[in-house]
């Protein structure tokens, strides 16, 4: 099936070529005065000039065209050369009908699918979640089943950073506090233990206190970076000690991870690109592309359209250690040989604009990708506390993202429990966390990616207005109606939409014809909170309709037989969207 739009505009297009003019006036869209009509279209206006004719003659003409049109129920030209439409009901009907009898809810999936892998999460090992990762782990995974939902075949990669200063940091550190270990004895010969010789939260204390050493004493920070140089060299003593820090690091990650209910097909690293630098860097200085400068090798990377200076790629420091830009070209590098993505797309903070333009153009540059791979950058925006600065704890610090996790959990129960709801115990704490964690991602999701925004728990966790508890309640009470029918005798199998009996009947079967035009557009601007400004809108639709129908109660059974069919087909939208979001609605709440 087309999507309602495309049919609309299909049928509008052939009645102005009927009145003689291009086809290509007749686009149709949504009515920027609901009050007035349901539909438009503009094309009127920009034919006036080359038809020496005003616009609203040339509307009339085409309005004309259009009387008996099963489509509309009502056309009419206005001034300057509008054309306002609405759409019959027999006509949504029949539409919303196909949608609920296909199952992809009339979703036409993309025409070429890409094989794409999205870059996101991208953690540092040895240092638990915090409140900055949440962005990343949150639009990325919303990002990666968009992709694949519209017919992509699609892989999230975490990418950790497994490799760099941290490492050798905390390998220095654990040498000064563990000297006996046999780690640091360059005489041992034996078999490494198996177990770690530190615990994660020794591991989680280790780091900060290094780091900050590192800034204040010279032969420290130069003592860890000749630790990093020898892992980085396979040191089996320093590797050894990497693989313990690893398991423990990685094992919480995916804890914490689970808990967002956010998931990667790859837990690759920087470590896994290493390997791949020296040939890659041979390649770039044979064929010309990497030349030294001031000691540093780089590779020329301006264009002669640049409005702005774009600073050469650097591939290797003057004492020859490599960057975040060359583990980044390698990761491209082997991604190239595993796998030969169409698109690869990176969910990263947006202060990180210049470093990715400087990494996509080099990998076109010296054909690490193919000029035809699509490289995207989906910068975000910070997460800030309610005064508008960086997000932080009671104390000033960084928030862990358990911590956070845990806060509007405990919440979203009080609230809950505050509540006449009929839900207790284990069964309340569950709902709790499921609600809890919506609030949190919608509150995020529905900000547009690339703006800033504030983090408020009290309006995040509310159940009134554009929050994610609100959305939630109302897939909940969509469930309720529809099991309250079944355990009255009714059956949800067969079940027709009918033609809408009110006005805020056929609003809420409006806004469901856009839904899978809706998720199209969504992918194609990486966009979710199009979805939730989607979802909002149906939400308000559906309880305006509830709060004016009286559904379980109707005796005329062929008309409630209709609502019910319709609440079936808002429950799959709705929970479609949520999915697409990493959400989902409780049973009960």
């Amino acid at each position: 099936m087309q999507y309602l739009l495309e049919l609309l505009s299909r049928e509008v297009s052939t009645a102005f070529e009927a009145a003689g003019y291009p086809a290509s006036a007749g686009k149709v869209s949504p009515s920027n005065r609901p009050d007035l009509c349901e539909f438009q279209c503009n094309g009127a206006m920009s034919l006036a000039k080359e038809a020496h004719k005003a616009p609203l003659v040339i509307a009339e003409e085409v309005a004309g065209k259009l009387k008996g049109s099963g489509t509309f129920s009502y056309v009419e030209a206005v001034k300057p050369g509008f054309l306002n439409m609405k759409l019959s009901a027999g006509y949504l009907t029949d539409y919303l009908q196909q949608m609920a009898e296909d199952p992809g809810l009339g979703l036409i999936p993309v025409e070429t699918p890409e094989k794409i892998i999205v870059d996101y999460g991208g953690p540092n090992v040895a240092k638990p979640l915090h409140i900055g990762h949440l962005r990343s782990a949150v639009i990325g995974e919303s990002v990666k089943r968009l992709a694949r939902y519209v017919g992509n075949e699609v892989t999230g990669d975490i990418h950790l950073g497994d490799w760099g200063l941290q490492m050798g940091l905390i390998i220095h550190e654990l040498s000064l506090r563990k000297p006996e270990l046999c780690y640091f004895d360059e005489a041992y010969t034996g078999e490494y233990p198996e177990e770690p010789p530190f615990t994660l939260e020794e591991l989680e204390e280790i780091y900060p206190a290094a780091s900050k050493k590192s800034k204040e004493d010279e032969a420290y920070k130069a003592a860890a970076m000749e630790a990093t140089f020898k892992l980085q060299r396979g040191v089996p003593s320093f590797t050894a000690l990497w693989k313990h820090i690893m398991r423990l690091s990685v094992a919480d990650l995916k804890k914490n991870y689970e808990r967002l209910d956010v998931s990667f097909e790859l837990w690759k690293g920087e470590s896994d690109a290493d390997k791949f630098i020296p040939d890659m860097v041979e390649k770039m200085k044979a064929e010309g592309f990497a030349v030294e400068s001031q000691g540093a090798l780089v590779v020329d990377i301006s264009q002669e359209d640049d409005k702005k200076e774009i600073p050469p790629c650097m591939i290797l420091k003057s004492d020859g250690a490599a960057l975040y830009t060359t583990t980044d070209l390698a990761t491209l590098v082997d991604r190239e040989q595993s796998l030969k993505p169409d698109r690869v797309i990176y969910v990263v903070d947006k202060r990180q604009s210049l470093h990715f333009e400087q990494v996509f153009r080099c990998a076109k540059k010296t054909g690490i990708v193919p000029e035809s791979t699509k490289l995207d950058f989906l910068g975000f925006g910070t997460m800030n506390g309610p005064d508008g600065g960086p997000f932080k704890t009671r104390d000033g610090g960084v928030m862990r993202l358990e911590v956070l996790l845990n806060d509007v959990y405990e919440e979203m129960l009080k609230k809950m429990e505050a509540s006449d709801h009929e839900l207790k115990g284990e069964e309340a704490k569950e709902a709790a966390r499921i609600v809890a964690l919506a609030a949190i991602k919608y509150g995020d999701l529905s900000n547009q990616a690339t703006k800033d925004y504030i983090f408020d728990i009290d309006k995040f966790t509310s159940f009134e207005g554009n929050t994610g508890p609100y959305i939630l309640y109302t897939v909940v009470r969509i469930k309720s109606i529809l099991r309250k029918y079944k355990e009255q005798g009714g059956s949800l199998e067969g079940l027709k939409l009918r033609e809408a009996a009110s006005e805020e009947e056929k609003a809420l079967m409006l806004t469901l014809s856009g839904f899978n035009r809706m998720l199209t557009g969504a992918f194609g601007e990486l966009a979710p909170h199009r979805i939730c400004a989607y979802i909002y809108e149906a939400a308000n639709e559906f309880n305006r309709f509830y709060h004016s129908t009286k559904i379980l109660t109707e005796t005329d059974r062929e008309k409630q037989e209709g609502w019910i069919a319709l609440l079936e087909l808002s429950r799959r939208v709705f929970e479609e969207c949520l999915f697409v979001l990493g959400m989902k609605a409780p049973e009960k709440m």
